[in-house]
Parts: C-alpha cells; structure tokens; sequence
C-alpha cells in the first residue's frame, strides 16, 4: 500500500505511534512495537518521502513521566519531521472500544499537564520548535517557516502551512473543509464502503457555515495559531460584524482579564496562559454550551 501510495506521489507520511510502552499499549488494544514501527519509517525514508510526521497521545492509561519520557526517546531516535502531541479524550459513550478502559487508570488533570510539558521539555531539547498548542517542527521545515512568516493555519489534521480553501477527506469518517462548509464522511467503514459501491455519496452529515459561523471560525483560528486575535484585520475581513466581533473580543478580555489583553489593536493570551488557549478558543464558539458529547480538553 505504501508503495502504491508513493507511485502515486505522496510524499508526506504521518504514523500514528500514541506511546511505545507496552502495559499502555496493551491498555489502550493498540499493540505497536518500535521494531514494527522503525520498519515503517525505514521503507519511507527508502521511498524519499520528504517529510515524516509521527502523532503521540498523553493522558493515557498506565502512562507515567518515565514510561512517556522513554517513548520519546524511542521517537527522537527514529528523527521525525514533525510530531503532534494530542491530550487523549476519554469518550466511551461515543467511543465504544474505550469502555474497556478504566476511568481510574487515567492520569488526573494536573498529571496530564505534567506530561504534556514533560513531552514539551524533551522535544525543545531536542531542537524541535513549538508549533501552536500540540505541534513540534524542525526548524528547516515547512511549518516552522510559516509560524514565523505568520502563514500558519489549522484543519482538522491539525496545524498546517496549506492555505488551501478547500481539503477533501477520503475514508470512513474523514471531514471535508469548503468555504461554504464541512461535510462528514459515514463514520463506519462498512456504510461508508456500500454508500460509495451503490453511486452515492461517501458525506453522512454536515453543516452549513453562516456568516456568523465564518468569522468566528477565522477569530479561533487567529487565537489557536498566534495566541492573538488581530481585531483590525478581523472587522476588515468581515465588516458587516465589526460591532459583533469588539462586543464579543471585549466580553472574553472581561472575563478573563488575567490570560489576555488589548494591546494596538490585538487581543493577545499572555505567555503563562498559552497552554489553555483551547480553552480560552472555546469560549468564542457559539456552540460550545450546547456540545456535550465530547470531554473536556484540558
């Protein structure tokens, strides 16, 4: 398959590694080895794909500073391109393969930050940049040069330097960005196949962007890039809500007088609150109280 991949000219790679520990591999049903992987990373380095990305979860059951510094280690050692560090989401009323994981093997809140900026720590050691919340880049690369030329963006895949208005998801539960909105592929393989095999469309849901919508996605997004939210751009962007865009930046500074400021014409998060911007980006959401379905991201 990588093969076929390559011919057809991929030449990104992405490895979902979540963590090398075996006791937390064997917690999460995701039985992994480093061997297996360093296989993996060997065959496309072979096939001169240009660029290697490798994703890693804490929070997750039995992990631990020294079981999650060790997988690191391990990582670093297969010298990704790129890596994303996610915060893992207990949802077992919508995943229904976590109900086999105990809530109580969970690190508690405070733990998980412990491991997130343990993780932050090793990997800035290790000449990685910080990208955004949860990304690291080497400097040469691509995503790097966009946080400094300010080019930055972020999609479901998480930060990219694509400024593309338009991403196609292929596969069972895959989203697609357009301007006028999103839509979500059918979430099991097998509807997803059938729909496709019977000439219909692989999209199962999605939803329609107001204007509303817009501006407030292009507001998270400045805050979720550049911990700030330039509010001239912003109103010149949209100018039918300027009005609605300095009540709702002046609210959330109110509320928050702490974490942010005005400052030139910016609403900046202050340094020492950058790891709850996600927070922070929430409250913009006009659809954040309505959203039970999901954990907290903390």
């Amino acid at each position: 398959m990588l093969d076929t991949l390559v011919l057809y000219g991929m030449n990104r790679a992405s490895i979902g590694v979540q963590d090398f520990d075996p006791a937390v591999q064997q917690a999460i049903g995701r039985l992994q080895s480093f061997e297996q992987t360093a296989l993996t990373v060997a065959h496309l380095r072979r096939a001169n794909v240009q660029s290697l990305n490798m994703d890693l979860l804490y929070g997750l059951p039995f992990q631990t500073p020294e079981r999650l510094a060790a997988s690191l280690e391990q990582v670093m050692a297969l010298s990704p391109d790129r890596l994303a560090l996610y915060g893992y989401a207990h949802v077992p009323w919508m995943s229904k393969r976590q109900v086999m994981i105990k809530a109580e093997d969970l690190p508690d809140a405070e733990a998980r930050f412990g491991l997130a900026e343990l993780a932050r720590r090793m990997l800035v050691a290790d000449g990685f940049e910080p990208i955004g919340i949860d990304h690291f880049a080497r400097p040469e690369d691509s995503l790097t040069r966009a946080q400094i030329k300010g080019h930055l963006r972020r999609n479901f895949q998480g930060y990219t330097d694509d400024t593309a208005e338009v991403l196609i998801g292929l596969g069972a539960s895959a989203i697609s960005k357009f301007p006028q909105g999103y839509s979500q592929n059918h979430p099991s393989t097998a509807a997803y196949v059938a729909a496709i095999t019977d000439g219909g469309l692989a999209a199962a849901k999605g939803h329609r962007l107001t204007p509303t919508d817009a501006w407030v996605a292009r507001a998270i997004e400045m805050l979720m890039c550049r911990f700030e939210i330039n509010v001239d751009i912003l109103r010149a962007e949209f100018p039918a809500f300027s009005c609605a865009i300095g009540q709702s930046l002046s609210n959330l500074c109110d509320s928050y007088p702490k974490a942010l400021f005005f400052h030139d014409g910016l609403m900046t998060v202050r340094p020492e609150y950058v790891p709850l911007v996600r927070i922070l980006a929430g409250k913009l959401d006009l659809f954040q109280s309505a959203r039970k379905a999901h954990s907290a991201a903390i």
